[in-house]
């Protein structure tokens, strides 16, 4: 076995497709659909292509190394055979190559192929929290990826919004060109203006009364003037691979007192909480914080009956080459570091009355925070 120099740095290795692998398109930087083996050796990035890819990761890749799967499964059946090269055996093989025996990765890295490696000779080590720390914390070049995907975002909104001023009111519920408005055509309304702006989104949230009471429903059926209407929209940039991430909160047709009441409760708690966003800060602090504001305000948390109520999710989170990823501005959270990108996306649920969330990201400047979202605030729609 190879010995390790004490100044080499731990050897990684990836299989995984780029489309699905945020580690894999942050490595590679190129979209491919199906696994691919990549590795990075004392910081260089190495990746072994078939015939269909090499030519393109040739061209498109960020990977400096890019050698031909089919030579080294080539390479690797004269040693177990014709017919057992299969992944492990080529992995194995191009290891040797290297000179390296021992590999860190991901812990979503596939049990069955680790197990095969591991038959063979090579020791796995699952890196605690992922491969790439560092992609939590955002050069200039990701921030302006993740603004542009938020301005995707603002177009799906701004499509909304457009929809429901158009929308007329009949004996309570939402009319548009001469149909009933539904969740379904307002989420395919905003889908459409993502996909005009460069982004897929899915999963389009555009939930009305109750059911806004579950942050995560995406809204069915029709929806109905003097009810709370959240709309979170977060497409992936098809160019790039990084989300945006952006909600508001509307209602068509005159509010209640207390539904007033509470869309200022969630927004008095989202402002306090971006201006308290800076190095240093404690997310958990940030988090208690928000909970204090919309408990001063009279709306707490609770659980009626098995359904929770109030302020019950995380104040934000990581947002990047994943919609969730690191840091967690929640009670589970440490403290923000220069470079993060977060949601901060408060909200209040409560049925019988309605839900509100609004949400912007921000990166973590030197002295606060820069904001990647931009959209207004208004929510009252005549």
């Amino acid at each position: 076995m190879a010995k390790k120099k004490k100044s080499e740095k731990p050897a990684l290795l990836l299989y995984a497709d780029s489309e699905s692998s945020a580690d894999q398109l942050y490595l590679g930087r190129f979209f491919v659909p199906d696994p691919f083996v990549s590795f990075v050796v004392n910081g260089r990035r190495i990746a072994l292509f078939n015939a269909l890819e090499i030519a393109r990761a040739r061209k498109e890749s960020a990977f400096e190394e890019i050698h031909s799967w089919e030579a080294w499964r080539e390479r690797a059946a004269k040693r177990v055979g014709p017919g057992r090269a299969g992944v492990a055996a080529v992995i194995a093989e191009f290891a040797r190559g290297l000179g390296r025996r021992r590999f860190r990765v991901s812990p979503a890295f596939p049990y069955g192929l680790a197990g095969e490696l591991e038959a063979m000779g090579l020791t796995l080590d699952a890196a605690p929290g992922g491969l790439f720390p560092g992609r939590e914390q955002k050069d200039d070049t990701e921030a302006r990826a993740i603004r542009k995907a938020n301005a995707c975002s603002a177009a799906g909104i701004r499509e909304a919004e457009a929809v429901l001023r158009k929308a007329s009111v009949r004996a309570g519920r939402l009319y548009y060109r001469g149909r009933a408005l539904t969740s379904e055509f307002l989420k395919e309304a905003i889908e459409i203006a993502c996909l005009k702006s460069g982004g897929v989104a899915a999963h389009t949230i555009a939930a009305g009364g109750d059911q806004a009471c579950d942050p995560h429903c995406s809204g069915s059926g029709v929806l109905r003037a003097g009810e709370l209407i959240i709309v979170d929209v977060f497409p992936r940039m098809k160019e790039t691979g990084y989300y945006g991430d952006m909600t508001r909160t509307f209602l068509k047709g005159t509010p209640s007192g207390r539904q007033r009441e509470l869309v200022a409760a969630v927004k008095a708690a989202q402002q306090e909480a971006l201006r308290a966003v800076r190095p240093g800060v404690s997310a958990p602090g940030v988090h208690r914080r928000v909970v204090a504001i919309l408990e001063e305000r009279g709306f707490r948390t609770s659980v009626e009956d098995g359904v929770p109520q109030g302020f019950f999710h995380g104040t934000g989170h990581g947002l990047g080459l994943e919609l969730h990823e690191g840091p967690r501005l929640s009670p589970a959270g440490t403290r923000l570091k220069k470079g993060q990108v977060i949601t901060v996306e408060p909200g209040l649920y409560y049925p019988g009355l309605g839900g509100a969330r609004i949400e912007d990201v921000v990166r973590v400047t030197a002295d606060g925070a820069e904001k990647l979202s931009s959209y207004p605030y208004r929510w009252v729609l005549p």
